[in-house]
């Protein structure tokens, strides 16, 4: 292939997502030489488990990495370090020889609530949570264990009550990136920036985050089955003899400390100003920027956290299903494999629902989707509350209900937006696009007319964690800086609001609200002991 002067240097990026890992080589310009792909499985359970093989992410990555190393031509020499980034907020339990102990709990799985119900309640309560905990963990960590069990607290604890042969054997618990760093260098580290979902660091001081042994207690966790800890940033290591023959590259490359997706999205997106904002639609969705204060808005769980840029702060937040609500549709209504039918959905099905929903007018005629298949964390942490279709009749077809999902997660992204600007107190006039959703041109527009805002569609938005992998690991090995990283993200095209389909998307966004306030005592009733039982 050819390659210009400033294409002589490459680093080796992973972004590891809940449907599998992609990998790419990234030259010190920001250029993708060349990206791969592989699927992963996932096991779900009625009980609100949500289960990944660390093994067969191991296989994925060594799989579309040396694919990825292939299609580039780019030899082991030139490759002068390696990043990853993966999905966050998992647990993957490792023994005292560096093993996985399958299965990784993964963001998804509530077994937990109880669990942490119980550790964070006290006898004067707010929302569910001990004033007096609450200010604690809010002042230091700038957040607090979710009450539906989705983070690495409520996933340590279920393995703790439900499975103790596997807790007694864990000499650690890493979250899925710092597992891959284990694989890349044979070293258990967590950084400033990964750990943080574990609120038990103390993050006020952005250059000298710790952990926090009160926090722990609070959190009732073991500081000696929780990994050390790295600077945001750092070269963790050198790449072990085996992982380098895995991957075929030179043993000792360096291995920068990775990230969570929030944190390599971010830097991807290309948007690292602060206040910058991005709209993420993947499997799961959010709206995030830069921000130069930690703060909280308990709320809305809201908060800024650290960032994957060293120094930084970030704003978190998340709709648990996002692009997932079409793969959902995918699966179980177009082509599901039951006895009712037995064809296999075609390669190129996702464009085939984009077309489908351009063949239906705004409103879906009347039809609305409420996107809440796994719960949701934000604007309201409500793990019991589910999604459907609304107002259908006699008279409503697929293709209505295929354009009410792609505008039923726009309007959950709407409805995310105020909480954000109100927690930035600026009003985003532009928000970049990034993530598999992006790539619709229908989806953008959507997304331009709930939201009332010019939505940016970056170009290779899919590639945006990688993207972000891979710029971040340049940046710790000092071959580009922050101010360099917006050059290195092209805008495909922009997308203004419609005046008119912004006034529609308004009064549909005050029925979509009101949706979950009427069905949340419903789901609470239907799902609540079901999810919660032992």
């Amino acid at each position: 292939m050819e390659q210009g002067p400033a294409d002589s240097t490459y680093v080796l990026a992973v972004d590891l997502g809940t449907g599998g890992p992609k990998a790419a080589v990234l030259s010190a310009t920001g250029r993708v030489a060349a990206h791969a792909f592989e699927a992963v499985g996932i096991h779900l359970t009625e009980d609100g488990g949500a289960e990944q093989s660390p093994q067969e992410w191991w296989g994925a990555v060594v799989a579309s990495a040396r694919r990825a190393l292939r299609e580039s031509a780019v030899p082991p020499e030139r490759i002068v370090g390696i990043g990853c980034t993966s999905q966050w907020l998992g647990t993957v339990p490792v023994d005292g020889d560096g093993v996985a102990i399958e299965p990784a709990i993964i963001w998804m799985d509530s077994r937990g609530a109880r669990a942490v119900r119980e550790k964070v309640r006290g006898a004067l309560n707010i929302q569910g949570y001990s004033a007096s905990k609450l200010a604690r963990w809010v002042r230091k960590t700038g957040a607090i264990p979710s009450l539906s069990g989705k983070d690495p607290v409520g996933h340590i604890h279920f393995l703790h009550d439900h499975r103790p042969d596997v807790y007694r054997a864990s000499a650690v618990f890493l979250e899925p990136v710092d597992y891959l760093n284990l694989r890349l260098t044979g070293l258990a580290r967590a950084s400033h920036d990964s750990i943080t979902a574990h609120w038990v660091t103390d993050n006020r001081d952005i250059n000298d985050i710790r952990y926090d042994d009160g926090l722990i207690a609070l959190a009732g966790l073991e500081r000696a089955k929780l990994p050390d800890l790295v600077p945001t940033g750092s070269v963790l290591g050198g790449l072990s003899p085996q992982a380098a023959e895995d991957l075929g590259l030179l043993p000792g490359t360096p291995v920068v400390a990775g990230t969570g997706d929030l944190h390599s999205a971010a830097v991807g997106s290309g948007a690292v100003a602060d206040f910058a904002a991005h709209l993420y639609i993947g499997t799961s969705s959010w709206i995030s920027c830069h921000v130069p204060f930690k703060k909280t808005d308990a709320l809305t769980n809201v908060a800024s956290i650290p960032s994957g840029i060293p120094g930084r702060y970030v704003v978190a937040d998340e709709h648990e299903t996002g692009g997932a609500c079409l793969t959902w549709f995918r699966d179980t209504l177009a082509f599901p494999r039951d006895a009712l039918s037995d064809v296999a959905a075609p390669d190129n099905f996702f464009p085939v629902l984009n077309d489908v929903a351009a063949s239906v007018p705004l409103g879906a005629h009347g039809v609305l989707f409420t996107p809440w298949l796994n719960g949701e964390r934000t604007p309201v942490d409500d793990h019991t509350i589910r999604g459907g279709f609304h107002n259908l009749s006699l008279s409503s077809t697929r293709a209505d209900m295929v354009r009410a999902v792609f505008e039923g997660v726009a309007l959950n992204s709407a409805w995310l937006l105020e909480p954000v600007e109100k927690f930035c107190k600026k009003r985003f006039d532009s928000l970049a696009f990034i993530g598999g959703g992006a790539n619709s041109d229908l989806w953008c527009q959507i997304h331009a007319d709930a939201l009332g805002r010019t939505i940016q569609q970056t170009e290779d938005p899919v590639l945006a964690n990688v993207r972000g992998a891979g710029l971040l690991t340049l940046l710790a090995l000092q071959y580009i800086g922050v101010e360099d990283i917006p050059g290195t993200v092209g805008i495909k095209a922009t997308y203004e609001p419609d005046p008119s389909s912004a006034a529609v998307y308004a009064e549909l966004l005050k029925e979509f609200v009101n949706l979950y306030k009427e069905t949340k005592g419903i789901h609470k009733r239907l799902n609540g002991r079901r999810l919660h039982s032992d």
